[in-house]
Order: structure tokens, then sequence, then C-alpha cells
């Protein structure tokens, strides 16, 4: 069993208190590069979620002034960034990536809270420097009111920052619901939330238990403004469809399937790096790394040297031993699905160069499937059509723009692309022709605090960081004065 000094409790968190499920159900937390059993976690009720919702509205009759959410916000990202190693420590116990990638993300989560409270003066009421119809018009944000914020399990910590940072900044009272898969770096969060920055009761709310249950009475429940929610497309498809009669405000990070273009005047070498920074963060993980390499045909041989090269130097192994490169994947699931791509992959005529030969497992936990580069990726596979979501990075060829173009837009999704090229008027054209909201020019850099990030086409819609991601939880109101 897990122990930490940022987990006192493995209860829900209500209205200001650590809160046993009456009906005294757990879940299991497991560490899937060992098959430990870390914790069990309390699973909350229908009516035990209604009572969060209830205390995140009383919260709300006491609005809290700039001074006060700006001392909140920093407050978190000081902690957050105090606390990065034991966060990182636990991150790395039930997620399986390693443990300087744990701390990382506490980094990047700080960069959220931080960000926000730095900005505050987007909030505050404008006036129009124009008198329509003679009038004073003044603009002003409100809190939407109660939100409900559903993350995944690939980034734990990450993904809260987005949606709960920017929440507090529009002074809204939040529900948060984690992954099963990972609720103890939640739990961590929310002891610093209780015993650190004391925020009040109410404004804050953790909620553990089933998904679907819960998710349904967030969006069922008339109190509930807005829902953010970052998971799968079809997730995000029934989402939409039960939103439907209270036409309930949504935000949805929804899947990926990012092309990773290299052209043959890029820097080779630096793609390859960008690539392996792309391709194996979290395990592969992640909703915006390169799932479909594509290279001009007449660099392809020394860009897959390139990368076979570096992955043959990674370290695949436990997360909490330093020199690890590539940890287990989350769970059976996943490990299966990274397996059945290669296997679809070299079936339907891929060249295995690195990796593969993954066995199938034999335990409900994660597996560790090795790093594995595949040349030929062609339409037909499942690796094109698909999100891995695992360490394998299947390569195709191209020979112009315009081709490569209409292949990076062949799928329903539209995250992330990456663009590598020296001309300028390459990439502004190629930019301009993909469909993807996140496009890395001669990078493979993800989101950050500072900028918006989010879906086009079936990857969802609405947007966090930035300006744009704090505007989701506000609502703006307009009051035009006569004189």
């Amino acid at each position: 069993m897990i122990d930490s000094p940022l987990l006192p409790h493995l209860d829900a968190y209500i209205d200001g208190r650590w809160t046993q499920p009456a009906s005294g159900k757990t879940f299991k937390v497991i560490n899937p590069a060992t098959g430990d059993h870390l914790a069990d976690v309390a699973a909350l009720a229908r009516e035990e979620v209604i009572a969060a919702i209830e205390a995140a509205k009383k919260a709300l009759r006491t609005p809290s002034s700039f001074e006060q959410r700006h001392a909140w916000l920093t407050g978190i990202a000081k902690a957050l960034r105090e606390h990065r190693e034991e966060i990182g420590r636990i991150l790395c116990l039930e997620h399986g990536k390693t443990w300087k990638e744990g701390a990382g993300e506490a980094d990047y989560a700080a960069g959220f809270f931080a960000y926000c409270a730095e900005h505050l003066d987007l909030l505050k009421p404008r006036t129009l420097d124009e008198k329509p119809r003679g009038c004073t018009w003044t603009v002003q944000y409100r809190p939407a009111g109660v939100v409900g914020l559903i993350v995944p399990w690939n980034f734990p910590i990450g993904m809260i920052a987005k949606k709960l940072s920017a929440a507090i900044a529009a002074d809204c009272a939040s529900i948060v619901k984690p992954a099963s898969k990972t609720p103890l770096t939640m739990l961590a969060l929310f002891t610093i939330l209780d015993r650190i920055v004391k925020l009040p009761a109410g404004r804050a709310n953790l909620v553990m238990g089933s998904a679907g249950m819960i998710g349904d009475t967030l969006l069922s429940h008339p109190d509930v403004a807005v829902v953010s929610f970052t998971g799968s497309t079809e997730v995000g498809r029934e989402l939409i469809e039960k939103s439907a009669p209270q036409v309930k405000r949504l935000t949805l990070e929804l899947g990926g399937n990012a092309p990773f273009i290299v052209f043959e005047d890029a820097d080779l070498d630096h793609a390859a790096d960008q690539l392996m920074l792309s391709k194996f963060r979290g395990n592969g993980q992640t909703c915006v790394c390169a799932n479909r390499v594509l290279v001009q045909r007449q660099v392809a041989d020394a860009f897959v040297d390139k990368v076979v090269e570096r992955v043959k130097k990674l370290k695949l192994g436990n997360g909490m031993e330093p020199d690890t490169d590539i940890g287990p994947l989350v769970d059976r699931a996943g490990y299966e699905k990274v397996r059945q791509h290669v296997e679809d992959a070299v079936a339907k005529g891929a060249k295995l160069l690195v990796g593969g030969g993954a066995k199938p497992l034999d335990t409900e936990w994660g597996g560790f499937h090795p790093p594995t580069v595949v040349r030929g990726l062609t339409r037909d596979m499942l690796c094109w059509r698909e999100e891995t979501f695992g360490p394998l990075a299947p390569v195709g060829e191209f020979e112009t723009e315009a081709q490569v173009i209409e292949m990076a837009n062949d799928t329903e999704f539209g995250l992330a692309a990456y663009v590598f090229t020296r001309d300028e008027a390459r990439a502004q054209r190629v930019i301009a022709g993909l469909q993807f909201q996140h496009i890395g020019w001669n990078t493979g850099s993800g989101p950050t605090p500072e900028a918006p990030f989010g879906g086009m086409k079936q990857s969802g819609f609405g947007r966090e960081g930035g300006a744009e991601g704090i505007y989701e939880f506000a609502e703006a109101q307009t009051i035009p004065r006569g004189a």
C-alpha cells in the first residue's frame, strides 16, 4: 500500500470535509508496473454526488474578490512546485510514467494556476469605446456557476490544472471527477487545497466512483452550468447527447491522430529528436503524440535510420528507476491495443524495424510494450485510422506537398499535427491546409498554459489555456446604460 504525506485520506472531499461513502464501497488502485495494490479509494453513490453539487451551489453565494482568487491560484502553483517530487512519485506509482516525468507534470500543472493568477484582469469589467444608441456599454464577466470537471488518467495533475485553474479564476465552484485508474494524484492535490491553500468549503469538491453515474448526474442536474471533459471521442458523443435536454454548456477535448510530417529540407536530426519527445512521452499515452509519421520519400531512409538508432537506446522498465525512459502501459487493454496495432501493420505489409514481439498479457494491470518502429504505413492499417495510445511509431512516405496535406487530413480527428521544414513559405501553406488546432512547426511541443488548446472536427470543441480557457467558465454579461 502506498504511504505518502500527501495522502492522509482516501475519501471524497465534499463541502470542505473528507467524506467517507455511506455504503463503505471502495475501488482498488493498482501499480501498472508491478501489479501492487496501492490503495482502496472511496466510491460514492449518486446521492453523495448531489451533495457535492449542493455544496458547490452554496459556496457560490459568497463571491470571492480578485485578490482572494489571486492568492488561491498563486498558493496552489507554489505548493505544486514545492511538492513536485512527491507528486511525481505518486503519479509514477499509479500511472507508470517515469518519476522525473511525473515531477515535470507537476511543474506543468503549476504553470496553469500561475498563468490564471497573472491574467485575472481579463475578467474585469470593460467599457466599450463606442456609444451605440447613445448608451454607455459595459461588459462584465460573471462566473458560469457550478462546473463539473472530468479528467482522464494519462495526465492526472496536468489535465485538472487546465480546468480547475480557469474555474477558480472565473469564481466558479467545481465538482472534480478523476479517472479511477489514477485518483491518488488528485487526492494529493486536494490535500494541498485543504491543508495549505485552505480553499473555502464547497469551492472544489472531489467525487470518485462510477464514471457513468457521476457523468450522468452532472449532466442531468440543473444546478451544473458547465461540464468540461477530456477523454475519448466515443464518450464525448454520449455527453453531447445527454447534455442536449438542458442545453448544457460543454468543453470537450477528445481523441487525436496526429500526423508528424518531415519534408526533404528539414533538419533530420532535430526532427528525429522531436519525434522521440512527442511519440514516447508518457509511454506514448498522450492525445497529442505523433500517431502517423509521414516522411518525404527522398529522405525517408536517412530519417528512419536516425529514429531507429534513438529508439534502440530507450530503456524499458519501472518508472521509479532513475535510468528508465519508457514505463508500462496503464492497463491490459492499452497494452493489447498497441500489440494489435503492431501485428496488424506487419500483417498488412509493414516492415518491423525495432521492437515488436510483445506477447499477450495474462494479468489485468499494465504491461511493458517495447518501443516499436514499423515502416510501410498504409491507410488500411489500424494505426492509420485509430489512435494507438502507446509506443508505436509507424512511418509512411509521401511525394508532394499536396499529397501529404491530404494524407494528414484523412482522419476524423483534428487535435495536433507537426510539420518539419526550413522553408517558411511551405510551412505556412501546409499549416493553412491542415485541419488541426495545434500545429507544431519544427517542434514536437504540446500545449502550454499561455496559449489556447483544444480540438477541431471530432476532437471536440472549447479551449483550455490562454485567455480562451478562462472564458470557458465565465458568462459575458452586457449592460447598456442610458443617460
